[in-house]
């Protein structure tokens, strides 16, 4: 398989069945659970609000400490665009390091230029600080101008996979472009399908685009355990979850038996 050999890097295997399953997390607990469920992979992430951004120093180390199945923690300084200065880019180099010097599997990066395009040159300075970790360029692909060239630059860079909505907010609405994209990969990277991919469509949108990873957060809010509440803040509390029996439903859908 090609793929085997990109770069000379770790390929992770699937699971059974031929897929692989990553839940993206956003703090230890969720994590835990995701493991729990049979996730083949974590991607390890905080604040959901602005879309994941890295992981305090205290969440890296003690996910790395008490998850033994791989993680790739996110590499992103910050919310918003994906257009970085000087000083956020030195942020993101060392936070790889960082993950590197504590044992993860692999890290998660995105960044474009001005005009939209792939930040070919940055990319491929975070592949080379990350070596031999698996480099996973995220949705910054989304919101790139030309995804088909953004394809080949991200290949020219090094990266071993990329995850990707098809360029719409939700993965199954984007299957088209995403089939496209698996097809002129020819197995040079990795297409994986996310955002908005459950237990109802995981199976279809792997049949129609020929995916073999797939991405999903498996989001559940988490009432608040305070036995107080301040009614005069007028704000409902929740913490973010993982619907341990969705990543279940999905893995059925896939054919990814409890040890996948």
């Amino acid at each position: 398989m090609k793929l085997s050999f990109i770069n000379s890097l770790q390929y992770f295997p699937s699971g059974d069945g031929g897929f692989t399953l990553e839940i993206a997390v956003f703090n230890i607990q969720s994590a835990l659970l995701a493991e729990k469920a049979g996730a083949n992979r974590i991607e390890l992430c905080e604040n959901p609000v602005d879309g994941g951004t890295t992981p305090s120093y205290g969440t890296l180390k003690t996910v790395r400490e008490k998850i033994s199945i791989p993680v790739f923690p996110i590499i992103r300084c910050r919310g918003g665009d994906f257009f970085y200065t000087d000083d956020e880019f030195a942020v993101m180099q060392k936070d790889v390091l960082l993950c590197k010097d504590l044992g993860f599997d692999g890290v998660v990066v995105g960044m474009l230029n001005r005009n939209a395009g792939v930040d070919k040159e940055r990319t491929k300075r975070l592949v080379e600080l990350a070596y031999p970790l698996d480099v996973t360029f995220h949705r910054a692909f989304d919101r790139a101008k030309n995804p088909l060239q953004s394809l080949e630059d991200i290949i020219e860079c090094g990266c071993q996979r990329i995850l990707t909505s098809g360029q719409v907010p939700n993965a199954f609405d984007g299957k088209e472009l995403l089939k496209q994209l698996i097809e002129q990969a020819d197995e040079r990277i990795i297409i994986m399908p996310g955002s908005g991919v459950r237990s109802n469509n995981i199976k279809q949108l792997a049949a129609y685009t020929g995916a073999k990873e797939l991405h999903s957060s498996a989001r559940k809010n988490i009432a608040s355990q305070m036995e107080f509440v301040n009614a005069g803040m007028e704000e409902t509390l929740y913490n973010i979850s993982v619907d341990e029996d969705e990543v279940r439903k999905m893995k059925l859908e896939l054919g990814i038996g409890e040890g996948g």
